[in-house]
């Protein structure tokens, strides 16, 4: 199985939240939307905490990581 991007799950995530929004769907329904939004959520904030970290280093002139400093 193809792992999903940031966008596909932004996308669905949003959707569902469309959906619970108009309040047209039964209660369990809204459930089962709500607990796979909220593990929507969590992947997509997993994603950016990861991209922050990377972002956040920056690799020196002897090739190793470090925090990356705004200070020159």
């Amino acid at each position: 199985m193809t792992e999903r991007t940031f966008e596909q799950n932004l996308a669905e995530l949003e959707q569902i939240v469309n959906r619970l929004e108009q309040g047209d769907v039964s209660l369990e329904d809204s459930l089962q939307q709500f607990q796979r939004g909220m593990s929507l959520s969590k992947q997509l904030q997993d994603t950016l905490t990861q991209a922050e970290t990377t972002f956040t280093k920056m690799v020196n002139d002897n090739g190793q990581e470090e925090p990356f400093s705004e200070e020159f």
